[in-house]
Formats: structure tokens, C-alpha cells, sequence
């Protein structure tokens, strides 16, 4: 097994590029050092750095070895956190992130005795990536694959809602009905976040199914586009709030409340019942 101290200095020595940089960057002697990247060479039977007069220079092989070593100490610091509890990391895909999560972050942070909280935000399929992988805690996210050893648990219904500019004709419509839908033409969000099998559910195997074009790759820029006249396209309703608020998109009800999507709050069933993440989790429901 590599061990991880070699790894840090390893890792060290080749961001700074320099043995005096490194040594004190890491509090130890320059000849601990050298005997650090020795040993890790010895046990993996590859030369790592080439010294030189002016610094020294990774080889192919110690950068190959560098991502995998990056994520072998960031796997190290998240095992001591996850069993001192001193840090919680909540991942969220790109919607919720943005748009819903953070007024829950900020008053958990208000809560006496809660550890520090990361937040990080990605797409569903990262999001989801990195919670079976360990690297996060809990995930809220818009769709979830089940896989055995993690437990999920429903937490907001959020309308699916379509959107589009005040000068548009559709704009003073007061809801829009499953026909009508399927028969528009409508921008491209985000990939991997369940939408397409939302719209599949709701209009069923055979259709009819609204024409999709232009895959723009995050809400963000749907709404950009809607507002420059490109087109109109359905978003979730808590993702525009600020747009209505302000008179710069509209949003009109689908009349059928089945088009809605379930939001979900993921987490290892290990780790479930137990603080901070039981205690994150029924914050946020309550």
C-alpha cells in the first residue's frame, strides 16, 4: 500500500518544483523530503523526479501518478472528517444549488454546534458520481438512480413551469393543457436531470412529444436565450422567481399538475441516522 505521506510529499514537490519550496511548505527537513520521494520511487520501481541544478522536473510517470495521488489524500482528509464529524459536504445538482438550496445552507449554519458545511454544485450525473464515490455526504438532486447502500427520501414537489417573453404570444396565456404542450417546439436545458423522462411519463410512451432543439446546458442559459427571442422552454418554477418577480420572463402553469418534478435528498443509509447528516437532512425537510 502507498503510503500517504510519501504521496503528500510527492504531491508537494511537484507544485512548487523545488526542494526548499517543498520541504517548508510541507515543516520538514529537505533530506526527509528526498528520502520521502527515494522511498515512493523504490516502492512503485519508476524514477518520479529529475533534479536538477536549477529545481527539478516531474516525469511522465509522476504525472501520471498526480491525479491519483491528489485523490488519494483527498479521500484520506474526507475519512477523518466523516468519523470526527467536523465537516459535512452537501452536494447539489445544478438547479437546486443555484436556485433553491442556499437559504437552507445559510440558516443551518446558524444552528449551535453544527460542523462546517461545504456546498458544491454540479450536474446530476457528477453530483451523483461523486456520492457513490464517498466524496460527498448527501446529495439533493433532481433525478436518482437507486443503487444498494444508499437511502432516498423525497423533499420538495417543484411544478415544471414554461417560460417566455412578455412580448411573446403565449405570454398572457393563464396555464397551457397537455395537447397544446406537446405540439411546441421548445429550447434544451440541462442534460442528465431527468427531464426527458419527466416528459416521457407525462405524455406516455407514445406521445405526442413537444420537438426539442438547441441543447443549451443549464437553466441559465435557457432563460438567456427565452429573453432574447430564441424560443420558449419549460424550467423548473422556483428556477424563474426572480425573473417574474421582475417582469422579465413569464411563466404560465402547465394545467395538469402531474408535470412536476419529485426533488430528492440522498445520503449513504450508514450515515442517515446519524449527526450531521441526519441533522442537515431534517432541517431542510422540516
Amino acid at each position: 500500500m502507498l503510503n500517504l505521506v510519501w504521496l503528500k510529499s510527492f504531491t508537494t514537490l511537484v507544485q512548487h518544483r523545488r526542494f526548499q519550496a517543498a520541504a517548508q511548505a510541507l515543516g520538514i527537513a529537505q533530506p526527509t523530503l528526498s528520502q520521502h520521494i527515494q522511498k515512493l520511487e523504490e516502492q512503485l520501481g519508476a524514477l518520479l523526479i529529475r533534479r536538477s541544478k536549477t529545481g527539478c522536473e516531474p516525469t511522465k510517470a509522476a504525472l501520471a501518478l498526480m491525479p491519483l495521488a491528489l485523490s488519494m489524500l483527498q479521500l484520506d482528509e474526507r475519512a477523518r472528517e466523516v468519523v470526527s464529524g467536523t465537516r459535512l459536504r452537501v452536494g447539489a445538482s445544478s438547479n437546486i444549488g443555484i436556485y433553491m438550496l442556499q437559504p437552507y445552507v445559510s440558516t443551518f449554519k446558524n444552528i449551535p454546534a453544527v460542523p462546517e458545511l461545504d456546498l458544491v454544485i454540479d450536474n446530476n450525473p457528477n453530483i451523483a458520481r461523486q456520492l457513490t464515490s464517498g466524496e460527498l455526504d448527501i446529495a439533493v438532486m433532481e433525478w436518482w438512480h437507486p443503487k444498494p447502500g444508499f437511502q432516498a427520501m423525497d423533499w420538495r414537489q417543484e411544478p415544471v413551469v414554461l417560460i417566455t417573453r412578455p412580448d411573446h404570444p403565449y405570454a398572457g396565456w393563464h396555464e397551457i393543457d397537455r395537447e397544446t404542450l406537446a405540439g411546441m417546439s421548445l429550447l434544451g436545458g440541462e442534460p442528465g436531470t431527468g427531464t426527458g423522462r419527466l416528459l416521457a411519463n407525462f405524455f406516455g410512451e407514445r406521445g405526442p412529444f413537444p420537438k426539442v432543439s438547441m441543447q443549451l446546458g443549464s437553466t441559465e442559459a435557457v432563460k438567456q436565450a427565452v429573453k432574447a427571442g430564441l424560443g420558449v422552454s419549460l424550467v423548473l418554477a422556483a428556477c424563474v422567481e426572480e425573473e417574474i418577480q421582475a417582469g422579465t420572463l413569464c411563466a404560465i402553469p402547465v394545467s395538469d399538475a402531474a408535470l412536476a418534478k419529485k426533488l430528492m435528498v440522498i445520503c449513504p443509509e450508514a450515515l442517515a441516522r446519524q449527526p450531521p447528516v441526519s441533522t442537515f437532512v431534517s432541517h431542510i425537510c422540516q
